[in-house]
């Protein structure tokens, strides 16, 4: 009886958060998936699937899945991998140095959006700071770099991926123990061979998780690239945002067919991230 108390306790206590979910996770997420089945052009149509077949058939939106894909893509491996180097860093240094080195990267986390679009075409734009210094001394390279291409985009994208790989990372960092570092050291190995070995196959689900999450973060960002190129190069989330917000017309229909085929894409990207991690997993324990 009093086991049947407490589970109507715990429900009563997480009511308003499952209201919340319901309100603002599951019905609009099921209102968008029946939208995205409605016909634009003859609303007395409940189901068809041309909205999908204009996604994948279309050029344009063929080209805004593949421009998603590659930033993403790119994004996510040089973010991974700094923020590898940036976590191991964080995880030896000590003292003072350490809660500098937290300060920075908490700002930096949180520094995206307009604001780094702004930011870089200050420092890199076509009169930026650092531009009209190249110019200036005949650094011919840096003089003629071009912010407002993919090469700029995929730049500021990899920015803002940095800080959140190397918190998502810092934790696993934790998980690495100082006797195995000391038994690789009496085995004669090196460095290498430790993080070869030992360390990255034990930091290897954070790494898959890690991604996952950076993936997911590249591929549904929309301000900074809006801000940067506005509708000059066509990626997934801006093409969606203009079904929504045209100037002329809208397509909502057709926004949500697009909007369903990113979280597909997110999904499979999740989907693949653990598959490998769970083969690594099986290979590590060998």
């Amino acid at each position: 009886m009093k086991k049947k108390t407490n589970i109507k306790l715990y429900f009563l206590a997480l009511l308003p958060f499952l209201i919340v979910v319901f309100l603002y996770e599951i019905l609009p997420l099921l209102m968008m998936i029946l939208s995205s089945f409605r016909s634009e052009v003859d609303k007395s149509i409940l189901f068809t699937l041309d909205n999908y077949i204009t996604a994948f058939t279309r050029l344009a939106y063929q080209r805004a899945i593949i421009n998603s894909l590659k930033v993403t893509g790119i994004s996510a491996f040089f973010g991974i991998v700094i923020g590898f180097i940036g976590a191991q860093a964080f995880h030896n240094s000590t003292g003072k140095i350490k809660n500098v080195f937290l300060t920075i990267l908490n700002m930096v986390s949180n520094f995206a959006g307009v604001p780094l679009a702004f930011a870089y075409m200050i420092i890199l734009g076509n009169s930026g700071v650092i531009i009209q210094f190249a110019k200036t001394y005949g650094l011919t390279a840096l003089a003629n770099f071009d912010l407002y291409t993919s090469t700029g985009l995929n730049l500021m994208y990899i920015y803002f991926q940095i800080p959140l790989a190397t918190l998502l990372l810092v934790p696993a960092f934790y998980g690495i123990r100082q006797e195995w570092k000391e038994a690789n050291l009496l085995l004669n190995g090196n460095g290498f061979t430790f993080w070869t070995k030992v360390g990255i196959p034990v930091l290897l689900p954070s790494i898959f998780g890690t991604l996952s999450v950076l993936f997911a973060n590249a591929l549904a960002a929309y301000a900074t690239a809006y801000a940067l190129l506005m509708n000059n190069y066509s990626l997934l989330a801006i093409n969606i945002t203009g079904m929504f917000t045209g100037d002329m017309t809208t397509r909502p229909h057709l926004g949500a067919a697009l909007s369903v085929v990113m979280m597909l894409l997110m999904l499979a990207a999740i989907l693949i991230n653990n598959f490998i991690n769970r083969q690594t997993s099986k290979w590590r324990w060998r």
